[in-house]
């Protein structure tokens, strides 16, 4: 789960991580006025969307007046913002952080993922801050320190010192460097962050050690325990497909094919669209219904599925093991009938009561094509689209 820039600075600043003075507008009165409350020189309108590279596409200005500030918040509010994480559909921006601005000294790249690798938590860091870090670790990775962190012991401050001699923070601004990783990694760990990434940090003339941006995502397997967290999820940002499936306990994911995809098991997903595009087809979606689909699940995946105007036909393919085919069978049946299906639907089952599945689809009177494979279901459903 992902949630906004201003989001993430709230969350930081209670584990006494420092950031700048801000306010969230969602009109462009609203900004001007939180703009009068910092009572600063300098303010800065950014863009709040659930993607990075918001400065590169015109969502960061710097204002040294209120009247530009009226200016850039006319000009960002409801602009269509397109950045290397969005895609070329991009994001429409609906609200705003007004930001007092800083005297910026230099900045610093700090972060902290679960690497794989170890099975640890890593934090990283790198004196290139305020670019991205898989361009720094493709040109400079030498640039880019690490400590891996013990879960029993934590995040030391004798390992955050190490990083910050590392990134060569000055000497008067260690302590707070100090400081800003211990609680920047108690935040990660208290809220089941997947990624705590802060670029840049600063340092100011005024001594202060800053995250001047903040993204911070959070493990959906956590959500549940995470009350505070689960209310800052913004459904603006989200695909509307995305938010219905979650209802129901399927993963989906939209993708830009057009063929419909509804499997069990996210391997077999992900298999599936491999084997569809190199029948020559696309794939319009990944959809894992789970190892207890019910008939009521599959219909709902159905509507999903067709809800997407892209899609001119589905694949559906089954390995029933805990998931018993003529459960699926009926599902398909049902849904069939309900949603009124008139395009090609192609059906491959096997596994446990595989039998009585293919019987209940051949005596079901509908326009269903049965596959033997998956290599056969996706030459079929590939051939029926062209």
């Amino acid at each position: 789960m992902n949630i906004h820039e201003y989001q993430g600075k709230e969350i930081l600043r209670k584990y006494g991580v420092s950031v700048p003075n801000g306010h969230v507008a969602y009109t462009v009165d609203e900004a001007v006025e939180a703009a009068k409350q910092l009572g600063t020189k300098v303010s800065v309108v950014k863009a709040q969307i659930h993607a990075g590279g918001r400065g590169k596409a015109g969502g960061v200005k710097i204002a040294k007046n209120l009247d530009e500030v009226r200016t850039y918040a006319d000009e960002i509010l409801g602009k269509t913002l397109v950045t290397h994480q969005t895609g070329p559909e991009g994001k429409e921006v609906k609200r705003l952080l007004i930001e007092e601005g800083c005297d910026i000294k230099e900045e610093y790249y700090v972060g902290l993922v679960l690497d794989r690798a170890t099975s640890r938590v890593t934090m990283m860091a790198s004196e290139e801050g305020g670019t991205e870090i898989e361009e720094v670790a493709e040109k400079n990775p030498e640039k880019i320190f690490k400590e891996v962190i013990d879960p029993v012991v934590g995040l030391t401050a004798f390992q955050a010192r190490r990083l910050a001699f590392n990134i060569n923070i000055p000497t008067e601004y260690l302590s707070k460097t100090v400081k800003f990783m211990l609680g920047l990694y108690q935040a990660f760990v208290e809220k089941d962050c997947s990624i705590a990434e802060i670029n840049p940090l600063v340092t100011t003339g005024d001594g202060e050690v800053l995250a001047l941006d903040a993204k911070l995502n959070f493990d959906d397997n956590a959500i549940f325990r995470q009350k505070e967290i689960s209310q800052y999820r913004d459904f603006d940002e989200e695909d509307a497909k995305e938010i219905e499936a979650s209802k129901f306990d399927l993963s989906y994911v939209a993708l830009d094919g057009n063929i419909g995809c509804m499997v069990n098991g996210a391997g077999l997903a992900m298999a599936t669209m491999d084997i569809i595009k190199h029948s020559g087809g696309d794939p319009a979606n990944f959809l894992d219904v789970g190892g207890g689909a019910t008939a009521e699940k599959v219909t709902e995946a159905f509507k999903i599925i067709l809800s997407d105007k892209n899609v001119k036909g589905i694949l559906v393919n089954i390995f029933g093991g805990i998931m018993k085919c003529d459960i699926i069978a009926e599902g398909v049946v049902a849904a069939t009938k309900q949603v009124g299906l008139e395009i090609p639907l192609v059906v491959r089952l096997e596994g446990t009561n595989v039998d009585l599945g293919k019987k209940i689809l051949a005596e079901s009177g509908l326009n269903i094509t049965a596959a033997e494979s998956m290599a056969d279901g996706a030459e079929k459903i590939v051939s029926l689209v062209k």
